[in-house]
């Protein structure tokens, strides 16, 4: 595959996958999503590769979550070579490659973003990194892993304040609260990244393999729920007026009237 939206390289063990579409604050569209898939599956099949890096182009973001821009102007998120927006084969890769995928955060992690650095095994942030949710801001949300996984990391009273608030949190909080397990000055993000995962490829890969799917055993069950998540979202994103407000308010630059659709 000839990658368009992310870029792709292997330096000793690692395998850095780089989302590269800052002019969007690496938001990702089908293509995106379809692109990584792949890049994952490579790293997968690469012996060589005993841990993988995934990262964001620039300063500013890590990854903002779906293309909101995308989504108001054409209704979806764009073609992709299946026809498929396949974010949820995207978490489930990322959980299932038995190789520790380590995020290095060096911007924005919101929305969708959030939810891929909440699945990766280890998250290492830039000092300059925020962190939070955006879905109900913009008439979308994650009622699967991006939810019941993140109440494993940080407990539920946390998990709901970052849904039901949408704030956006600074790296320091993050690594206080558990959603990050280092915090390191910007310029030296990537070296750290690849020095984890040098540490990781000294390590017996049989026994990684196991421990990973140790811990996913635990919430592999999560899965199936968020499989009915992703039916859930695209019946609401594509099929509701409340789904298309909040895209369509994001590309007005205005505030959603989301009250017309109080539930009773």
């Amino acid at each position: 595959m000839d990658y368009e939206d992310i870029e792709y390289t292997v330096e000793g063990p690692a395998a850095i996958i780089t989302m590269n579409r800052p002019q969007r604050y690496n938001a990702f569209r089908a293509k995106t999503v379809e692109e990584m898939i792949n890049a994952f599956r490579r790293a997968w099949a690469d012996r060589d590769v005993q841990a993988v890096i995934l990262t964001g182009a620039g300063e500013k973001a890590f990854c903002t979550g779906g293309d909101v821009k995308q989504r108001a102007e054409t209704g979806d998120y764009g073609p992709s070579e299946s026809g498929m927006f396949e974010i949820g084969n995207l978490h489930k890769t990322i959980r299932d490659i038995p190789k520790p995928v380590i995020a290095a955060v060096n911007g924005l992690a919101i929305g969708g973003g959030h939810v891929l650095h909440v699945l990766c095994d280890l998250t290492i942030a830039a000092d300059t990194a925020r962190f939070g949710q955006s879905g109900p801001k913009v008439g979308s949300f994650d009622a699967g892993f991006g939810s019941a996984f993140l109440a494993r990391v940080v407990g539920e009273k946390r998990a709901r304040e970052i849904w039901y608030l949408c704030r956006q949190y600074d790296a320091e909080t993050a690594q206080q609260w558990g959603l990050v397990n280092w915090v390191v000055p910007a310029a030296d993000l990537l070296d750290e990244a690849k020095k984890v995962a040098g540490e990781i490829a000294e390590k017996s890969p049989t026994a990684i393999r196991f421990l990973k799917q140790s811990f996913n055993a635990d919430t592999d069950h999560q899965a199936g729920l968020s499989n009915l998540a992703m039916s859930g979202l695209d019946l609401f994103t594509h099929h509701t007026d409340e789904g298309a407000e909040g895209a369509q308010a994001f590309a007005d630059k205005r505030m959603p009237e989301f009250n017309k659709f109080a539930a009773i």
